[in-house]
């Protein structure tokens, strides 16, 4: 009888963990624009950057119940390119993009990016994520987002673009 006891109390005990860990996961969405400038080269690489990105991590830690110090892993979980101007264009004209995420005193890392693009891909593009921790340079005050990519049409006129980026956040449970 005791064994039964325990061994419902030792489940309950676990499944709360589960329930608590959970708790400590939660997602941050940054979103930014970008213009990809007219060009008449084709299949040359060229880059754009996004303007620095105020990261906000200390608020959005606060108002998930965690620290800087807390945080365990961070990874980019979903990352998004929408054309919003002009209104008719797609993503066709893009053969490759890789996305770069870069902040002050810390190497570039590669997060997404996608190889070959359809050519009926339309006005959203969702691109292929690494698996990197991330947490050091969302950590910081800004970071920077960097597209490479290479056309294989030229383009006439410049190209507006929404970056919708979402980060997975895990954090410690109670500071252990």
């Amino acid at each position: 009888m005791k064994n039964y006891f325990l061994s419902g109390f030792l489940l309950i005990c676990l499944s709360g963990c589960n329930a608590l860990d959970e708790l400590t996961k939660f997602d941050m969405d940054y979103n930014t624009e970008v213009v990809i400038e007219s060009s008449f080269g084709v299949n040359l690489p060229f880059n754009v950057f996004t303007p620095e990105i105020e990261s906000n991590s200390e608020s959005e830690f606060a108002i998930n119940d965690t620290r800087k110090d807390l945080i365990e892993e961070i990874q980019l979980k979903e990352l998004s390119l929408r054309i919003t101007a002009p209104q008719e264009e797609d993503f066709s004209f893009l053969e490759s993009v890789e996305i770069f995420i870069t902040a002050e005193g810390l190497e570039e890392v590669l997060i997404a990016s996608m190889t070959d693009v359809p050519q009926d891909i339309g006005d959203l593009l969702e691109l292929d994520t690494s698996n990197a921790d991330i947490q050091e340079y969302i950590k910081k005050d800004r970071f920077q987002l960097r597209l490479n990519t290479v056309t294989d049409e030229a383009i006439a006129v410049d190209h507006y673009i929404d970056v919708n980026a979402i980060f997975f956040v895990d954090a410690k449970i109670l500071g252990i």
